[in-house]
């Protein structure tokens, strides 16, 4: 089965921007993003992030009227939105069907994720294709992957993605956690990569090779942080070694897209902030990225302190 690929540039990217990407370059991202043969744009959060983000831009709130915009020029059947559930109510998800949207991801922790089951099953009742993202989890012991998979699966959860929140996972963490993912739901399992060490595309690799079948990227790799698996590496793996996939991309578009985000938004361009590298190595939230800001041999020092590394 070939891979179903999400560019996730327009949502995770808008860490970078405060989410404030105008209207105009979305519609113009998003449809270049089809032609290059992206199966899903996630166009937005709904109704923000885990943390409160002051003047929360366009690709943050994912408000109705933007979701409609996007169904018209891309059609609702490439649509796709994310949330947390506690910023939302049971009158959030019949509200983006109706504008447009059909496929949305619900992020579950760990602990606490009874509230997401309820609405994987109302989401299902409308219509909507339903997966979950296990944000942070590099964090998560296997215990809890066995636990809340089996729980959202049997709620209607059609796929299961890894999130690499923190940007730590290696290929062998990356290849285990999938495999044992797909043994728990017998189902499709996806990856999102970041990418503070590096290491995005490597565990992409790997995650595809153990049976993921789901994945996102990003044109640039922008996103939170060092960002994510850069789009334009990992479509031109894909076409190089996967002829299914090969058939369905066109790398030329994925360039001009590249292009346009250049070109348009400042925040696109590729950086690796050193804090989010020490991050990624001590496997620390990005909630800690502001006590990593001084002298470097300090940061260690405060990063050993939190990872309780000694």
């Amino acid at each position: 089965m070939s891979i179903v690929n999400i560019d996730v540039t327009l949502r995770d990217g808008g860490y970078r921007n405060g989410f404030a990407f105008p209207l105009e370059y979305a519609l113009k991202h998003a449809k270049l993003s089809v032609e290059a043969g992206f199966d899903w744009i996630e166009i937005a959060y709904r109704k923000g992030s885990l943390l409160p983000i002051p003047d929360l831009g366009l690709t943050g709130r994912g408000d109705d009227d933007f979701i409609a915009a996007m169904a018209q020029e891309i059609g609702p059947e490439r649509v796709a939105m994310i949330l947390h559930p506690k910023n939302i109510t049971r009158d959030d998800l019949p509200a983006m069907y109706a504008a447009g949207a059909r496929l949305v991801r619900i992020i579950l922790p760990a602990k606490g994720y009874e509230t997401g089951l309820g609405y994987i099953r109302q989401a299902k009742e409308l219509g909507f294709t339903v997966g979950v993202n296990f944000a942070r989890i590099s964090q998560w012991p296997g215990r809890d992957v066995v636990e809340v998979a089996t729980a959202a699966t049997d709620a209607g959860a059609e796929f299961v993605y890894l999130a690499d929140s923190n940007g730590s996972l290696s290929p062998v963490d990356t290849t285990d956690l999938t495999t044992l993912t797909r043994s728990v739901t017998g189902g499709p399992v996806g990856l999102h990569a970041h990418n503070n060490l590096g290491l995005a595309l490597a565990n992409a690799i790997s995650a595809a090779a153990a049976g993921a079948t789901w994945m996102d990227s990003s044109i640039q790799g922008m996103g939170k942080g060092p960002g994510n698996l850069i789009a334009e590496q990992w479509l031109a793996h894909l076409d190089r070694t996967d002829p299914e996939a090969a058939a369905r991309l066109d790398l030329a578009p994925v360039l001009e897209l590249a292009d346009l985000l250049l070109a348009n938004i400042p925040e696109g361009r590729p950086s690796l902030p050193l804090p989010d590298l020490v991050l990624g190595r001590y496997d620390l939230p990005v909630e800690h990225r502001k006590d990593l800001l001084g002298e470097h041999g300090e940061a260690i020092a405060t990063a050993r302190s939190l990872a309780g590394v000694r």
